[in-house]
């Protein structure tokens, strides 16, 4: 096949876009700036003037989606939550626009969403038909997949990759918790009993490559089958470590540091998230549990 990944260079991309290489199909990056000219396998576009080099997408077979701000890089002031949302859904609009447009059409685009389209829903078990829920995230999520309506009107499979916690220790949230527990500083956060739904990178990487040839449309929960609690999560991590994580972290050093709205959203809620439509469609997970996931990333790191 001859795929299109956007956010090719991020966590996801960069691992996904090896994986279909080495798996013999050819890759093209949507790439920013001057250089793009200059390879090949690059296709130069701008979301935000609304360009895009569309010579160099006739005869591709799939597009993968996935470019967007990161989530928590920044303090959630106005001017970044308006570049995180605007970052999906400008994006996002002009790759579905653009495609609609080409005599031939690819199969399938596979466009990034996040299961805080759900917002925070307590104990309650989520999958793809559960309702949208409110608050920053889930307005962007919601907008995010709307915008790909230019391509779901062309005829073309869309699928919504509602992505959770994605586990790996080359970036992402346990990058950044490793050091942390590895020193025996690892803890909760408040009382731990908020969902975490997370994903080794690992079946991320293999979910979306069975996307390209599955038959399913819509929304997709990106999930492994077993989510955990904060405090689960912690105990496990570190077990994993061999070092105590016995800490209850408040919820104000994170707040102060991060922001009041960013925190919350990222740390202290969560969502009970299952994939139910990966699972009735044959996937199997590597990962199913969070402490084979752990063992699997901590023995290559």
């Amino acid at each position: 096949m001859k795929v299109l990944v956007t956010g090719a260079s991020g966590l996801i991309g960069s691992a996904l876009s090896a994986h279909l290489s080495s798996a013999g199909h050819t890759v093209l990056h949507a790439v920013r700036g001057d250089n793009a000219t200059s390879s090949a396998t690059a296709v130069k576009w701008n979301p935000h003037a609304g360009t895009i080099d569309a010579d160099k997408l006739v005869g591709i077979d799939a597009v993968v989606h996935l470019a967007g701000a990161g989530i928590g890089d920044k303090r959630w002031t106005d001017d970044y939550k308006r570049e995180i949302l605007e970052s999906r859904t400008k994006g996002t609009s002009l790759i579905a626009s653009a495609i609609a447009q080409l005599p031939t059409k690819p199969s399938v685009f596979l466009s990034g969403s996040a299961i805080g389209i759900y917002g925070a829903t307590g104990d309650e078990e989520l999958t793809e038909t559960s309702p949208h829920g409110s608050g920053f995230l889930a307005d962007v999520c919601e907008q995010w997949e709307a915008a790909a309506a230019p391509a779901v009107q062309a005829g073309i499979r869309t699928v919504y990759l509602r992505t959770g916690i994605v586990l790996s220790t080359k970036g992402g949230a346990l990058k950044k918790q490793l050091p942390i527990f590895k020193a025996g500083l690892g803890g909760k956060f408040k009382n731990g009993k908020h969902w975490q739904s997370w994903i080794s990178i690992d079946d991320e990487v293999a979910a979306i490559t069975h996307l390209l040839s599955s038959q399913l449309s819509g929304p997709v929960n990106l999930t492994a089958p077993h989510p955990v609690t904060n405090g689960q999560f912690t105990k496990e991590l570190g077990r994993a470590l061999r070092r105590p994580a016995f800490q209850t972290i408040p919820s104000f050093g994170p707040k102060l540091l991060l922001g009041g709205e960013l925190a919350e959203a990222l740390l202290f809620t969560g969502q009970r998230v299952l994939p139910n439509a990966l699972l009735k469609d044959g996937f199997t997970f590597a990962h199913p549990t969070l402490d084979v996931a752990l063992r699997a990333l901590l023995t290559r790191s």
